[in-house]
């Protein structure tokens, strides 16, 4: 320990580290920020860490290798920015080594599968779909998994939907920008769309609002489309709903040789995010947006109505391999 720093508490540093961020970013991510450090201060009670001061590179490289044994790599890297984020913040106040962010090394991720590879096919979306629309028509789940595919938006945006923003007369939803009541778009103002989901799709939306959601309004007074009895439904019970839609046990037999019982995806645990084959909204998403380009819709037209930039889309969500982009070239090319 250097004789330069200044004794600090763990919990007492976690708690400046977050009202330091508060103005500066997200609620999302400040509570993404907060459940990441509350598993490290849990670490580092279990390590006996009583002083911020004695952290260094040993102990830094143990939590990571903790971590990597229960989450997968590419969760992992996008946890560990929040602890190096913590660790510049210490360092500013004197209560870490200077430079000790730089010793959090992320796990490699092999042919940049961190960018396009972790999708849902195509083939097997409408595999679930086909599932959920004769056995569970117009559930919470299948408008969920439904509204997902079709329009390929994110989470947040599907979690911000209100009644009053279902537009029957053009088989479409508005996406609005509202972060002053708990539903911010990603892109802000930006973000702000109208989604055609087309006959099919709007139907399943409208079914489940009229058979099956649950009546609730929300700490603001509005009707969300997506609801629980608590009011408008959180992200982490969208998460599971897709995540369990994706368990290949819920249609057939468990690739995995796993008892259901005993499972921790379905058993006691009750962890749906834990079945291997498992995909969360954001495959899901990336997953729509390759089927899309697949399906000869133009990237420009993708990058509207997905809210993502065409730089981005090309580096992050087209996972179509190199062999199917020459062959929707050739297409365009043959008559030429």
């Amino acid at each position: 320990m250097s004789e330069d720093l200044i004794p600090l508490d763990p919990e007492e540093g976690v708690q400046r580290f977050l009202d330091h961020r508060k103005s500066g970013v997200a609620k999302s991510t400040l509570q993404n920020d907060r459940a990441m450090l509350k598993l490290f201060l849990e670490f580092l009670e279990e390590q006996e860490i009583e002083n911020l001061n004695d952290l260094d590179g040993r102990v830094i490289a143990d939590f990571v290798n903790r971590r990597r044994q229960e989450v997968k790599a590419i969760t992992l890297q996008k946890q560990l920015s929040t602890i190096r984020e913590f660790l510049d913040y210490m360092a500013g106040i004197e209560a870490v080594q200077d430079g000790l962010r730089e010793k959090v090394h992320s796990p490699e991720i092999v042919d940049g599968a961190e960018a396009r590879d972790v999708k849902i096919e195509g083939s097997r979306a409408t595999e679930i779909l086909e599932y959920l629309s004769r056995f569970e028509y117009a559930s919470r789940r299948h408008a969920l998994a439904a509204l997902l595919w079709k329009s390929g938006m994110r989470m947040g945006a599907a979690r911000s939907i209100d009644l009053e923003d279902l537009q029957p007369d053009s088989d479409a939803i508005q996406l609005r920008h509202r972060p002053e009541t708990d539903t911010p778009l990603k892109n802000g103002n930006g973000g702000e769309r109208w989604v055609w989901l087309g006959p099919m799709y709007y139907q399943v939306i409208e079914d489940y609002v009229a058979n099956n959601r649950i009546e609730a309004t929300d700490d603001y007074g509005r009707e969300p489309l997506f609801t629980s009895r608590h009011g408008r439904l959180s992200t982490s019970a969208i998460r599971d709903a897709i995540y369990r839609a994706s368990h290949p046990c819920m249609i057939g037999d468990c690739p995995h040789d796993r008892i259901p019982e005993e499972c921790e995806a379905i058993g006691s645990e009750n962890l749906p995010s834990k079945c291997p084959s498992a995909r969360g909204p954001h495959s899901w998403r990336r997953g729509a947006i390759t089927d899309h380009l697949l399906g000869g819709t133009p990237a420009e037209v993708v990058s509207e109505r997905m809210d993502v930039s065409l730089d981005v889309l090309y580096k992050h969500y087209d996972a179509r391999r190199e062999d199917q982009k020459m062959e929707q070239r050739r297409k365009y090319l043959s008559d030429k």
